[in-house]
């Protein structure tokens, strides 16, 4: 079972024959400004250079949103979310209350509503963040994180839970499916299926 469905995302073309997925995070920026002018006019607005918003999403006046960037169909940007630039958002997201966006993808259905950080990250279809949640994206010793990324944040899989103010550190992986426990602090990979409860004490879901 992968962890991603590369269907359920507007930028599919991106991750196609990556063996890794987070190789197409510094492509986004280029991805962005390469496919948004080709976008059906019918559906896209383009209220400002390199921002592309579906016209059926539902934008905040005082949310910010930074060149480049794709809002997707039915989406929703709430009151002061910051998508900083290099941005995908998906179909029916929510982006939400002072949630900051950089640098990243968020699948169709993916929820960041309460006081978000996620940047330089991949985020799964309809994966979930409970609120407070970040993704650290630069490693305290500022050494690389993997790849000879200097910022690198989190790859969540399709359907994850991520509890309350819990903290994914750099380059952690977070498998299908999976359910992170509330103030938890994630290094590393948490399997398919799996329920993280602490380092020691992570254990496969029963369904």
């Amino acid at each position: 079972m992968t962890m991603l469905d590369i269907d359920r995302t507007i930028a599919r073309d991106l991750f196609c024959c990556k063996e890794d997925l987070s190789m197409a995070l510094p492509l986004i920026c280029d991805f962005i400004y390469d496919i948004g002018p080709k976008l059906p006019k019918e559906i896209f607005d383009n209220p400002q250079p390199g921002v592309w918003v579906a016209k059926t999403a539902v934008i905040a006046q005082n949310a910010c949103i930074n060149a480049p960037c794709i809002i997707d169909e039915n989406s929703e940007i709430r009151h002061c979310a910051f998508i900083r630039g290099s941005a995908i958002i998906g179909k029916n997201c929510v982006v939400g209350n002072s949630t900051e966006i950089k640098n990243s993808v968020l699948f169709d259905g993916v929820q960041v509503p309460h006081f978000n950080y996620v940047g330089d990250s991949i985020l799964g279809y309809k994966a979930h963040f409970g609120a407070g949640v970040i993704t650290a994206n630069v490693r305290s010793d500022k050494a690389p994180v993997r790849f000879g990324f200097r910022k690198l944040g989190a790859i969540v899989g399709d359907y994850a839970e991520i509890g309350s103010n819990s903290v994914l550190c750099p380059g952690s992986i977070i498998g299908r499916e999976s359910i992170v426990y509330p103030l938890s602090m994630v290094r590393g990979t948490v399997p398919n299926n799996s329920i993280y409860k602490s380092k020691d004490n992570v254990v496969r879901r029963n369904y």
